[in-house]
């Protein structure tokens, strides 16, 4: 009989996030200064994962669970002894020597042994039938999964079972949400005492599945003894930053942005940004492109302000009208592109206009061709990974190897707030990391990013702290993506997001 997950509940997770080491020193709190013991926190995960499999799979007659050597593995030792108490058939595959079995996992399968649960040695079986528990590595893997955990891992992929991982997907690593040559591609994952971080970015969300979480009982006041190292960003709060509207409003009051862009074959980029920002509330938008391009920007939005810029002479009493400036969407990369960068770089430098830096813009500095010293309190850069990686002089893959390494040193080398794009967004800001789950594998088409470049203006404009904007603005383009998703991810076009974004910032 085929296992089908009973409907989700919607489950609160928490906010903070944490990488290994603030988890490690969790544990460290719990069981040395609050006196409780690891087995106890071990039964305590064990009982957790066990509901938690039985809430998403009540059909479930048959558990395979495959524990490695360490405590992961005593937890799911544990989960299998419970069980077999409950009468389900369990096979425990044991991956990786059992003379390295020690301390609180020792007594887990002690107590696996006395509910006399099927313990065999992994063999390259690919389980047939069941639910597939994933307690073979946990947060303490540093480097490349190697055998015979890799080939373990191969099978539980291979079988196409449903998966529960217990507190990480084995191979995904918990400080970067990178895989660390294979991982578990789980249904769900279950994380204890502390969420981590990499469930939430790079390859994180395709391989933890559903997060459920559980603390395990540990105190709040053990809880809050280490700093969280990010927190998970929430449309619902961040939305108060956007209070009703006085009735005696004027669109003075809601700021004027210009954006600007659009070389020759990149109109559209500009006029997504500008609406994008009309959406959201600005006051007044206007752009700044091509001569050529006027009559369309106008045709398809007449309540932007099309102004032709040939040069910097044209663009300068432009500048000096805006409240906000956002630029980069279809600037190029050549002449016409680097001397409207430098104007408007040189123009933000005395600080009187706020910043959104996207696109080629990125590019631009990147290269050092317009700006030498690039480095602001006052913009915003929106860079996808191939764009960070030339802004910090790596590889896309460095970037991608760790996230939030590469978020923050984007930050700490230009200042402002850094949204690093991808699946688990990144803003990392002066203040600290956050990170954004909304959105969807549907908003990979052209002209997302312009349209959080406009988003982010639009914002700004209101009178948000670049921090706030900057968070906000990520949460309310993924969002929009989702809803506009919800008729199916593929053919999702940029401007599908427009009427969405419209309708999330009157909630």
């Amino acid at each position: 009989m085929p296992i089908v997950s009973s409907p989700p509940a919607a489950e609160s997770l928490p906010l903070d996030l944490y990488n290994a080491a603030a988890v490690r020193e969790l544990d460290r709190i719990a069981i040395d200064e609050f006196a409780i013991p690891g087995i106890l926190l071990m039964k305590r995960a064990a009982r957790a994962a066990f509901a938690a499999l039985l809430a998403r799979w009540p059909q479930v007659e048959q558990l395979h669970v495959f524990c490695g050597t360490g405590n992961n593995g005593g937890d799911g030792f544990i989960v299998a002894a419970l069980a077999r108490q409950r009468g389900l058939a369990v096979t425990v595959w044991q991956v990786g020597a059992i003379d390295k079995i020690g301390g609180d996992a020792a007594k887990a399968r002690q107590f696996a042994i006395r509910e006399q649960v099927e313990i065999k040695t992994f063999d390259g079986v690919v389980p047939q039938a069941g639910v597939i528990v994933d307690a073979l590595l946990g947060t303490g893997l540093s480097g490349s999964v190697r055998a015979p955990y890799n080939e373990a891992i191969g099978a539980i992929n291979a079988s196409g079972l449903p998966v529960l991982a217990l507190d990480i997907p084995s191979g995904l690593c918990s400080d970067t949400g990178s895989i660390l040559g294979c991982a578990v591609s789980a249904d769900a994952t279950i994380s204890f005492i502390g969420l981590k971080q990499g469930l939430f970015t790079g390859s994180g969300p395709d391989c933890g599945g559903r997060v459920l979480f559980a603390d395990l009982a540990v105190p709040t006041v053990a809880i809050e003894r280490v700093v969280p190292t990010a927190k998970r960003l929430q449309l619902e709060t961040l939305s108060v930053l956007l209070p009703p509207r006085v009735r005696n409003a004027h669109k003075g009051l809601y700021g004027h942005v210009l954006v600007i862009g659009g070389d020759y074959g990149m109109a559209g980029a500009v006029l997504m940004a500008a609406q994008a920002a009309a959406r959201v509330g600005a006051g007044l938008v206007s752009c700044a492109t091509r001569p050529e391009h006027i009559s369309a920007v106008v045709a398809r939005c007449p309540e932007i302000m099309a102004h032709g810029v040939r040069s910097r002479g044209d663009l300068e009493p432009l500048l000096a009208r805006a409240t906000t400036i956002v630029v980069g969407p279809g600037l190029g990369r050549q002449a016409w592109g680097e001397q409207l960068l430098q104007c408007v770089y040189e123009h933000a430098a005395n600080g009187a206009s706020n910043l959104v830096v996207d696109a080629d813009a990125l590019n631009i500095l990147a290269g050092r061709r317009a700006v030498t010293q690039p480095h602001s309190a006052q913009w915003v850069l929106t860079p996808h990974p191939g764009e960070a990686a030339r802004l910090l002089g790596c590889s896309n893959a460095e970037v991608q190897r760790d996230r939030f390494a590469a978020a923050h040193a984007l930050q700490q080398r230009y200042g402002g707030a850094a949204i690093l794009k991808g699946a688990g967004s990144l803003v990392a800001t002066a203040s600290g990391m956050g990170v954004s789950n909304y959105g969807n594998p549907g908003m990979a088409s052209g002209g997302m990013g312009d349209v959080l470049s406009g988003v982010l203006g639009g914002l700004l404009a209101q009178g948000l702290s670049i921090d706030e904007a900057a968070a906000l603005g990520t949460c309310l383009h993924g969002e929009a993506g989702d809803l506009a998703a919800a008729g199916g991810e593929r053919g999702l076009l940029a401007t599908d997001l427009l009427p969405q974004l419209r309708a999330l910032v009157n909630r």
